[in-house]
């Protein structure tokens, strides 16, 4: 992570409108830690983006509604795209979604990838946990 740039949270979403409480976990995150935030949305590759672009323009509005920015991007290897950016941005802290209550294959690729950062996940209910590659510990925001 480059340590000439402030440091940031970044915010992993895909187009669905209730990743807007990633949003904001990660504003808040953002606040507490001083630090700038980024929106990070990812998708693979495709033709007819049109079935997306409702969502994903009401989170671009989230986003920028408390001060971040956000990225759209397209490629086949999320973890590492999200990696790469993570390091551009350089950031300290990553939010992203828990699908089922578990950690997904992404953040645990993700932490392979980088494993300093820190990463919360914020469930469906709004619990936020913070991921420990020995457990998962629960903390409420």
């Amino acid at each position: 992570m480059r340590a000439d740039k402030k440091p940031s949270v970044l915010v992993c979403v895909t187009g669905q409108y209730d990743c807007d409480r990633l949003i904001q976990a990660g504003f808040e995150q953002a606040q507490e830690l001083s630090c700038d935030l980024h929106v990070l949305c990812i998708h693979t590759p495709m033709n007819d983006i049109s079935r997306l672009s409702d969502e994903i323009e009401y989170l671009y509005r989230t986003a920028k509604e408390l001060g971040a920015d956000m990225t759209i991007a397209f490629d086949k290897n999320a973890p590492k795209f999200a990696a790469g950016f993570a390091r551009k941005i350089n950031a300290r802290h990553l939010v992203t979604g828990m699908p089922d209550n578990r950690p997904n294959g992404f953040v645990l690729t993700l932490h392979e990838m980088l494993p300093r950062l820190q990463i919360t996940m914020v469930t469906k209910e709004n619990d936020v946990l913070l991921y420990s590659v020995d457990c998962m510990e629960k903390s409420f925001a």
